[in-house]
């Protein structure tokens, strides 16, 4: 998607071979779904004939230009491809596009993707047990409720037994299935704060992993739907190669501006965080050029967190 169609950013420190935790902005080309998915498929049309001219010639097949437009089960199946034994390189664009698809929330079109890569013998097992889960989560008759109540703005209770067989109660008030690191995750605003160890401005919202959700119970309540999670304000400032390398998170970042102090160019950033659990995971990636300067509370936060890193390599610590 990177260098082929040119709509991903990759936000990734080097080195970047061999980092499974993606992270990455799309850029599309509008708001509308059948606008982008018609851009989508010509320009992948473009690209491809202009990778393989002699190929262009014949017939093109799903395989090689996959036509997203109508109906991908339909487009997929059309070309009588199971005679064919894949390449892993067909195998991993259209891993891509499951995730891609994913991402925009187009879950139809996501779900043909992964029904189809099942049936493949050509698929390696930890890909295999990868969809297998996808599809038991996104199939299951709890998730697709959760799913109408979002839709409907509805607030619900959710009821679910964890690995340990602990059963766990939250009445949500806002939810949004949202990708985190290659899974999906169910952020929400809960009544129940207990065990949240964010910072108490936080403790409200909650980050569920959906694949580790065997079974649950899900059911309406009266109540209020709201607009979105709690947020505070983060001030962080970066340097080095992030001074100008660092791209802004155009949905979260409010300010981004670049400062000179004291001689030294320095990137301001002003960002709107819900979760310091996921900030600190991408400060930490930017470290040692990026510092949290604002408030305190999530400043000393990260300060305890990198402790017990700095015993593990035997550094002295002296406040």
């Amino acid at each position: 998607m990177e260098d082929f169609l040119e709509i991903l950013d990759d936000h990734r420190i080097p080195p970047k071979n061999g980092n499974a935790k993606w992270h990455f902005t799309l850029s599309l080309w509008s708001k509308n779904k059948e606008t982008n998915l018609r851009e989508f498929t010509q320009k992948w049309q473009r690209k491809w004939e202009q990778r393989h001219p002699k190929k262009s010639k014949q017939k093109s097949k799903i395989s090689d230009v996959p036509e997203i437009v109508g109906p991908v089960q339909t487009q997929l199946s059309d070309n009588n491809i199971k005679k064919d034994v894949w390449s892993d390189e067909r195998i991993e664009v259209l891993q891509k596009a499951l995730r891609l698809f994913t991402d925009i929330a187009q879950m139809e079109e996501a779900l043909n993707i992964a029904d189809l890569l099942l049936e493949r013998r050509e698929l390696k097992i930890p890909l295999r047990t990868e969809i297998e889960t996808f599809l038991r989560t996104h199939k299951s008759s709890w998730r697709q409720e959760i799913d109408g109540y979002i839709d409907r703005h509805q607030p619900f209770q959710l009821s679910y037994q964890d690995a340990t067989g602990r059963l766990w109660n939250y009445t949500v008030h806002y939810a949004k299935v949202v990708p985190h690191e290659e899974r999906q995750y169910l952020n929400c605003w809960c009544e129940e704060t207990e065990g949240n160890q964010d910072v108490e401005q936080l403790r409200h919202n909650w980050s569920f992993r959906l694949d580790r959700i065997l079974e649950a119970k899900v059911s309406p309540i009266d109540g209020k739907w709201l607009p979105d999670l709690d947020s505070i304000k983060v001030e962080m400032h970066l340097f080095g190669g992030l001074v100008h390398g660092y791209k802004s998170k155009k949905n979260n970042d409010i300010s981004n501006k670049l400062l000179n102090v004291n001689g030294q160019q320095v990137r301001k950033v002003l960002r709107e965080v819900s979760s310091t659990f996921w900030f600190f995971r991408e400060v930490i990636r930017y470290a040692p050029d990026c510092v949290i300067v604002t408030p305190d509370s999530v400043r000393d936060r990260f300060k305890e967190k990198l402790i017990p890193l700095c015993k593990l390599y035997n550094l002295t610590i002296s406040d």
